[in-house]
């Protein structure tokens, strides 16, 4: 299995070997139940869909439950696909928790940042303020020219303006899992994460810290 659904629960800090103090955040992995198979044959491409989590039935409409009941599974709060070229090895129904990872394994986490609502230039692409004084009055924070006059006559496609900032999709990379819940289904990955606390992540499988 290539990867995971969580939940994220909490940043805190634990301490290593050499007594250093390493912050951490706690990500709930699994369990997780196979809910669909795709193969090339039926679909077009390999993959494993997963369900993770617990919904009530009076917020999931009856396509979603018919799709589930096929895996006996009775809700499912998040589905997400995960790329696999052996789907021959997963059955319908079968779970997934925590201990396909390591210590020391080095994963992506990809979540939804925390939104922040509407934005200027200033806090949501960093632009620099104009000058406080020198002639300067009422445009310190302003965005300044957004394109030309006579030609092309209309503002670029992608121009960095004020807008929603935060709320989408972004992935923390090549993080290190420092310790394993077992138990309790808790992974301890060094660093942040995006998002807040007990929103859904995806822990994407990566490569060992020493090759």
């Amino acid at each position: 299995m290539y990867g995971l659904i969580g939940k994220k629960v909490k940043m805190s800090q634990i301490f290593n070997d050499q007594g250093h103090v390493v912050p951490v955040t706690l990500v709930e992995a699994g369990p997780c139940v196979v809910s669909q198979i795709k193969t090339v044959d039926s679909d077009g491409y390999n993959s494993i869909q997963l369900a993770f989590g617990n919904k009530s039935k009076r917020n999931t409409n009856k396509p979603t439950i018919g799709h589930l009941k096929k895996a006996d599974i009775q809700s499912a709060k998040v589905l997400a696909e995960f790329e696999s070229l052996d789907t021959f090895e997963y059955k319908l129904g079968q779970k997934f928790d925590s201990s396909i990872f390591h210590v020391g394994e080095i994963v992506d986490v990809r979540a939804k940042s925390k939104g922040k609502g509407f934005a200027g230039v200033i806090k949501r692409h960093n632009f620099a303020t104009q000058d406080a004084t020198h002639g300067n009055k009422h445009t310190q924070r302003a965005p300044g020219s957004i394109g030309q006059a006579s030609w092309p006559s209309r503002v670029f496609k992608g121009m960095k303006m004020a807008g929603r900032k935060g709320s989408g999709n972004v992935t923390a990379q090549n993080l290190e899992i420092v310790d394993i819940d077992k138990e309790n289904n808790l992974l301890y990955v060094k660093g942040a994460i995006p998002g807040p606390n007990n929103t859904p992540v995806f822990i994407l499988k990566k490569w060992k810290l020493n090759q």
